[in-house]
């Protein structure tokens, strides 16, 4: 996660069954925080002693800047649409690993059809109407708080 206040490598759990994917988070204090690494090595050396497996072995990196330089003016800037839909994906599974999905808008009928018009974007090519917009944008700016914000154990052992 390469964002303009936090960057940090986290690890993603992923669902068994029909449980959804989430990141890793550890209860500490009677909170949960979320584990963050400086390197891909420290974070999967951490996940290894813990008996967890990521959900992917790939690494990925997720661009919050390119975001977060939408967000400073969404009228006049073009949304990052694949960025804008890892962000989205990443914010609900931090959610769930921290226990904190009221810290995201409630999505209805308007996140949906964004979500649905933002996965398909790169077929499709469809607009979000204005309402969807900032639908997108409330959810979006949520996630980014609740990312730059969110209680981090920095490095951990195990």
């Amino acid at each position: 996660m390469r964002g303009r206040e936090r960057s940090a490598v986290v690890l993603w759990i992923g669902g068994r069954g029909d449980e959804p994917d989430r990141v890793l988070t550890v209860p500490e204090a009677g909170r949960r925080y979320v584990p963050v690494f400086v390197t891909v090595r420290q974070a999967r050396l951490y996940a290894r002693r813990r008996g967890q497996e990521p959900a992917t072995t790939e690494v990925n990196t997720l661009d919050l800047g390119r975001v977060q330089h939408w967000l400073a003016d969404p009228e006049r800037r073009r949304a990052p649409l694949g960025a804008v839909l890892e962000a989205w994906n990443f914010f609900e599974d931090l959610a769930r690993g921290l226990d904190a999905v009221d810290r995201l808008p409630r999505q209805g009928a308007l996140h949906n059809s964004a979500y649905e018009k933002l996965f398909g974007a790169a077929r499709e090519g469809a607009a979000w109407t204005p309402d969807e917009q900032r639908a997108v944008l409330e959810l979006i700016r949520a996630g980014v708080e609740l990312w730059n914000f969110c209680p981090a154990l920095v490095n951990p052992r195990s």
